[in-house]
């Protein structure tokens, strides 16, 4: 279909109105982090001169501008675009002017209304960071990392089992699993991190230890590691479970006529199946277990074994100032979005059906 010049004079107006939409949310966002960034970031009063300087009220409202322009033309404009595409453009502009004037508005208020000086020397005062330095941050990232992946390894293994377990014809068999798998599911895991540490640790003598490398993981660390693997096992075997279930019946039927047992048969026929399916909910359960690693917070850990939460909670008591914590969720994004687009990668290659059973 040839386009006429009205159509691609419409559509070029689609075109800038995005333009409009995309520029207003990036002078809001990345303006205002640029006017901050030259400013400097330390002192932290660099910072505060920085949001309310001229420059940056000049950029917010700029921004602002070209946010309504872009509200008002894609809304308006929209429904006159001769093209699918050049209206979805229009409205794209549209939504990103609205986010722009929003996120626009929240910032002018706290620059007028709010207490920055205040603020930013609780929250983004990076001197305070200076003392531990960037090794003790990844070195906190790193048992963070450990903490989840061994959890999850852990609790790979043994959620296979509790669900093929839970899937025996015999009660005496099924029983058992099903009430590991309600209690961990059914109490909070800070619970169990305490009643494992603190009764069993502590009450009863047991002290596990553990070296991974050259770093030595004390009782608390170690405790730690082994609830993260038995609560994961938890919920992993009813992701295996609902896995195995959804192979068809017939898989099995087709299995056992050529001979083989039933353990065999669920080997080589039914689990393979199975696991392809349930990759991309485990790798959520990895996600969340990387969250949950913070609940260690309640233990006593070794300096060595501090993990995010754990190096902000000493970080604030030894300085009464919260830029460690928005240091540790910095650190907890670092980790996990990674991980999140690799959940999404997971998901979009099933679902085009190009991952094998093999994976």
């Amino acid at each position: 279909m040839i386009e006429t010049p009205a159509e691609g004079r419409q559509a070029a107006f689609a075109r800038l109105i995005l333009v409009f939409g995309a520029a207003a949310l990036g002078l809001v966002l990345g303006g205002t982090i640029l006017v901050v960034v030259f400013h400097g970031l330390v002192p932290y009063e660099n910072v505060v001169e920085g949001l309310l300087s001229s420059e940056a009220r000049i950029v917010l409202y700029a921004g602002l501008a070209l946010g309504v322009a872009a509200i008002i033309l894609g809304f308006s404009r929209y429904r006159v675009m001769p093209t699918k595409a050049s209206r979805e453009q229009a409205i794209a502009g549209g939504v990103l002017g609205i986010q722009a004037v929003f996120l626009g508005a929240i910032i002018l208020l706290f620059r007028e209304a709010g207490d920055p000086d205040r603020f930013v020397f609780h929250f983004f005062n990076v001197e305070v960071l200076r003392d531990y330095g960037i090794p003790v941050f990844a070195q906190a990232a790193g048992n963070t990392v450990i903490l989840a992946f061994v959890g999850e390894l852990g609790g790979i293994v043994l959620g296979l089992l509790l669900a093929l377990l839970t899937l025996s014809k015999r009660a005496v068999v099924r029983a058992p699993a099903r009430v590991y798998i309600n209690f961990f599911r059914g109490t909070p895991l800070i619970w169990q991190l305490g009643i494992f540490y603190f009764g069993f640790s502590l009450g009863l003598g047991i002290r596990p230890q553990i070296s991974v490398g050259p770093i030595d993981f004390g009782p608390a660390y170690t405790t730690a590691m082994i609830v993260f693997v038995l609560n994961t096992a938890a919920y992993a075997a009813e992701v295996f479970r609902a896995g195995i279930q959804s192979v068809e019946r017939g898989q099995m039927e087709a299995a056992r006529s050529l001979g083989m047992t039933y353990p065999q048969a669920m080997r080589h026929a039914i689990v393979p199946q199975a696991i392809r399916r349930v990759i991309p909910p485990l790798l959520n359960e990895f996600v969340i277990l990387i969250k949950d690693t913070s609940l260690v917070v309640i233990l006593g850990l070794a300096a060595n074994e501090y993990e995010l939460s754990t190096l902000a909670r000493q970080g604030y008591a030894d300085t009464f100032n919260a830029t460690f914590f928005t240091a540790a969720a910095a650190g907890y994004l670092v980790v996990t979005l990674p991980l999140i687009r690799a959940v999404n990668a997971v998901e979009k290659r099933m679902r085009s059906g190009l991952v094998t059973v093999g994976a």
